[in-house]
């Protein structure tokens, strides 16, 4: 049937799943986005039906009399016809997926309209939730008021023991007494005590979360909330699941898929808690900021905290730093981790998804055909990256993840609804930027990419996106980070900052754009912890880069920002001014600064840099170029750096600013507490001449 329906199509017909621009990404396709394969299939699907529409038309033209009006005419109504007929389709089509996919559109959890209900209906939702996603359900009611609920895969075994207090019949609650979860070792074995209590923690927090907002009351309850928890711990058992049908297959790992993720814990703390002390010596405190230690160590492990498997906070703005400060207070309890930030703080942080806080996550990932991902190489030592300028010792440390390449048996169990027919479908460990698709993941530019190439296949010399910078991306990356909607690329961009002190005029920030493609940073394949704290080096300077340039707000040239109150430039001067003027104590209504972003280390190589250097990837700078205060001519050239060796993360360097006693190291706090783009003027303020 699927043959002779695809035999009847029309010309037309065939061209109509390409009609719809949408179905093409935007952006340029790189093997670390998640629209890869998608993207490729369309491509492949479409040179194969242009060469099926070709060879149809060589045979008609061959075969057909034209010389017979009567049929040409036929054919040319019945072309109308057709046209009329699939371009209403394609109308219906399009409306109907723009309705499907419209963003923000939930009409929250179903509520039940008796509160004496909630608490078994929960319960019940936990059962179906399993079913769902291909678990086997039992649901024990013998012992009134104590309902358990057991979801079975092939391995995995979840026990849920729930109290329900129907002291108040109108309104009975539900406490979550134990999650645990098992695995079975096979005939003649028993089941496994535990499996990872740190996993049962999380389950049994996911399902608390979600019981206790529908048990609100209707006046403070989040239905919206509700269903968003609801779909978060269907995600969790999807992905259990995945586990669970490769723990199934003793051969490749067994039971180690469900366990790698506690055996990686210690070794990724003790590293965190090492470089945090060396942090907290250098600066002489007791324990090291979070977002110094953020800039200058390997990231932040935290497991179990929006997946069942570890995330890592890679960067924290000044402002996302200072919200998580403010909800601190004397009587807060803190921890023994070397951070003056206290875990469970960070942990309703990263939950929260708090802006200006940059996480990736260590997910398994299904693989399709089209995938594009590069095959790895794993030579750490030939490669700069990782580097453990605060923890030596750490740099003989490394740990393999748990791989697969292909599967011959279906990992759902069969007799639940789900043919179990043979496939072929291969798994990786992946960096998960976009939080599981709710964010647009990390902007980066072309030579970082090439860095993260280079640290996954040392002997590509960073020749994967050549081919893709040519022909799919145009323009600066500086416009997909401030512009991201605009289809124009802009040479340069200007702002306007403000003291909020005033101790120094408005300064008319121009940024000029560094002409290098950029792309979105999505997901990237690991197979070694070494991988992922390469990896995580570079995306952590972009990030510091990212987050200083979105600390502003930038409009194209040319276009004036809502920000900009100040008078013209071009105003009529007034007596007083020009007296100002001429004894040296006038006060400009605003300073130009230019500010450029140096891409790459200076070299007298005649060729350029070496693929060597690409690995390294030069380190991200802020130089910004302002004049100097009358009556001293000339320009001050102010360089923010990020450096990782530095006490604070950040190197600060002036070129001019003659006369002046300024020391950088405060300017370098300056620039962590956010005030990098007020550094021109500080330095202004501090001229001859100043009051």
């Amino acid at each position: 049937m699927q043959d002779n329906a695809s035999t009847s199509k029309t010309l037309l017909a065939a061209l109509e799943p390409f009609s719809n621009s949408s179905n093409f990404s935007k952006d340029a396709v790189h093997p670390f986005a998640l629209g890869a394969p998608d993207a490729t299939n369309m491509l492949q699907e479409l040179i194969r039906t242009t060469d099926q529409l070709s060879n149809s038309l060589r045979i008609y033209e061959t075969s057909a009399q034209w010389t017979n009006a009567k049929l040409i005419s036929q054919l040319r109504q019945h072309s109308n016809y057709e046209h009329t007929a699939l371009s209403s389709s394609k109308g219906v089509e399009n409306l109907v997926d723009a309705l499907k996919t419209r963003s923000g559109v939930s009409y929250g959890e179903n509520v039940p309209l008796q509160s004496s209900v909630i608490p078994d209906w929960c319960v019940n939702q936990l059962v179906s939730w399993g079913t769902s996603v291909g678990m086997e359900t039992f649901k024990d009611d013998s012992k009134p008021g104590s309902p358990t609920v057991v979801l079975g895969g092939k391995v995995l075994v979840i026990d849920a023991e729930f109290a329900i207090d129907r002291t108040n019949v109108e309104k009975p609650t539900l406490k979550i007494i134990n999650v645990k979860t098992s695995h079975a070792l096979g005939a003649g074995h028993s089941t496994n005590p535990s499996l990872s209590t740190p996993l049962d923690s999380f389950l049994s927090e996911s399902f608390r979360e979600y019981c206790d907002e529908m048990q609100k009351g209707e006046e403070s309850r989040d239905s919206q909330r509700a269903s968003v928890l609801r779909r978060r711990m269907i995600e969790h058992l999807k992905y259990l699941v995945l586990l669970d049908g490769l723990a199934s297959r003793k051969e490749d790992g067994a039971i180690k898929w469900f366990t790698d993720v506690d055996e990686l814990t210690p070794t990724l703390k003790d590293l965190a808690r090492g470089e945090a002390q060396a942090i907290a010596a250098s600066l002489k405190v007791q324990k090291a900021p979070l977002d110094v230690f953020l800039l200058r160590s390997h990231c932040l492990p935290l497991p179990y905290q929006t997946v069942p498997s570890i995330s890592f906070l890679i960067h924290i703005s000044p402002a996302a730093y200072l919200t998580l400060l403010r909800k601190l207070s004397p009587s807060f309890p803190g921890d023994a981790f070397p951070l003056d930030i206290p875990l469970s703080v960070i942990n309703a942080g990263v939950k929260e998804s708090t802006k200006g806080m940059s996480t990736a996550t260590l997910l398994l990932n299904q693989l399709s055909e089209a995938s594009l991902y590069l095959p790895s190489m794993s030579m750490p030592n030939i490669t700069t990256r990782p580097s453990f300028p605060l923890h030596p010792q750490a740099a003989e440390t490394d740990h393999p993840f748990p791989q697969i390449d292909s599967l011959e048996t279906n990992l759902n169990p069969p007799g639940l609804g789900v043919t179990a027919a043979p496939v072929d479908t291969s798994y990786t460990w992946v960096l998960d930027f976009t939080d599981g698709g709710k964010k647009k993941g990390v902007v980066m530019n072309q030579s970082r990419m090439k860095a993260i190439e280079l640290v996954l296949n040392p002997l590509s010399g960073g020749t994967g996106l050549n081919a893709v910078s040519d022909v799919l991306s145009l323009g600066s990356w500086i416009d997909l980070l401030l512009n991201p909607d605009s289809i124009i690329s802009s040479e340069r961009y200007t702002s306007l900052y403000k003291s909020p002190s005033n101790i120094h005029p408005p300064l008319q920030l121009r940024l000029t754009a560094p002409e290098e493609p950029g792309y979105r940073l999505e997901r990237i394949p690991v197979h070694s912890l070494k991988e992922v704290w390469g990896i995580l080096e570079i995306v952590r300077e972009q990030c510091w880069l990212n987050e200083t340039l979105l600390s502003c707000h930038w409009a194209p040239e040319g276009l004036t920002s809502a920000e900009d109150d100040s008078p013209a430039d071009d105003a009529d001067a007034t007596e007083a001014e020009l007296q100002a003027v001429l004894a040296g104590t006038f006060t400009p209504r605003k300073l130009p600064v230019n500010v450029t972003l140096p891409s790459s280390n200076e070299t007298d190589n005649l060729f350029g840099p070496s693929d060597l250097d690409l690995a390294s990837a030069s380190k991200p700078k802020i130089v910004m170029t302002a004049p100097e205060r009358p009556p001293i001519s000339g320009l001050v050239e102010v360089t923010v750096a990020y450096d990782e060796k530095e006490s604070r993360g950040i190197n600060v360097s002036l070129q001019g600013a003659m006369g002046l006693d300024i020391s950088t190291d405060n300017l370098a706090e300056v620039c962590r507490r956010g005030g990098t783009w007020g550094l021109p003027g500080r330095i202004w303020a501090s001229g001859q001449g100043s009051s």
